[in-house]
């Protein structure tokens, strides 16, 4: 028997809720990649973890607050809780081997290629790991020719938002990133549920695992409370807001005077003409 799937049971507020979650984690996820091309080599590896699990987490966070508005009509659904912390750990470790490539490569040519294939992959893999941790009296089935097309806007989101960390071109820029990354993983993943179908035995067998009211409080307090730390990172750095380096010359760095060898120079050039010719007048008698 085929089940009647509905994605918007509580309407928008699932979809908006999720969309905020994609941005926020893509927004702090850029913006640290974009800080660790600005800083020394051993700073770099922190800000790109960093970003990684900003990003991670909010994919992963974004995927499951859309799942609370996920239903089947005649079955309870269901999660297996280890399988659904191991897609958040998919997503960070996937999403980081590409942010770290684009880190150290640049976000060009072959790097950009490579890091964003491997970011878009660890998205979809995280989706339908997600995905896989349902349980419920059924059968998931997908449609080969969507889920493709959902791994290929992932993997075409992430390509554009490592490219755009890697222009450091200011933060409205990070921000319209973010903004165009949030949509695309949001499409990719109502791309992949809109190739789902479900199968119902109807046998009435309960489901095991963890009911979706069961996992909101350690999905909102675990990563949502990890992308609140990485915001209070971002907003306290000057360097991230701004996107570029704040070297200042050595002139106008603070305990330095301003122009003081300047100064000394006028003051040396000044007086100098002087003593020379009142040294030549006191010589002048005594040789004649």
């Amino acid at each position: 028997m085929q089940g009647t799937i509905d994605g918007f049971s509580y309407g928008l507020v699932t979809p908006l809720v999720a969309y905020f979650m994609a941005c926020l984690g893509g927004a702090l996820g850029l913006r640290c990649t974009t800080r660790s091309m600005l800083v020394s080599h051993s700073w770099r590896p922190g800000w790109l973890a960093l970003g990684s699990a900003a990003i991670g987490s909010g994919i992963w966070t974004m995927h499951f607050v859309a799942m609370m508005g996920f239903t089947v009509r005649g079955t309870p659904i269901h999660y297996d809780k280890a399988m659904t912390f191991a897609s958040l750990a998919v997503a960070i470790v996937m999403v980081g081997v590409g942010i770290f490539i684009v880190g150290y490569k640049g976000a060009r040519g072959t790097a950009l290629f490579t890091g964003g294939t491997i970011t878009g992959l660890g998205i979809a893999s995280m989706h339908y790991l997600g995905m896989a941790s349902m349980s419920l009296d059924g059968k998931l089935e997908y449609n080969t020719v969507t889920v493709g097309i959902s791994v290929a806007i992932a993997m075409g989101a992430a390509t554009a938002a490592l490219w755009a960390a890697g222009q450091v071109r200011g933060f409205l820029w990070s921000v319209g990133a973010s903004l165009v990354m949030g949509l695309a993983v949001s499409g990719m993943h109502y791309t992949g549920m809109a190739a789902l179908s479900v199968h119902l035995h109807g046998t009435a067998e309960p489901a095991t695992g963890e009911t979706p009211a069961a996992l909101l409080a350690p999905m909102l307090i675990g990563p949502l409370a990890f992308l609140l730390l990485a915001g209070v990172v971002v907003m306290f750095d000057p360097l991230m807001v701004m996107g570029k380096p704040t070297v200042a010359p050595v002139e106008h760095k603070p305990g330095i005077p301003a122009h003081t060898h300047v100064r000394h120079s006028a003051h040396r050039l000044r007086f100098r003409p002087r003593r020379t010719v009142e040294h030549r007048g006191s010589r002048t008698p005594q040789n004649r």
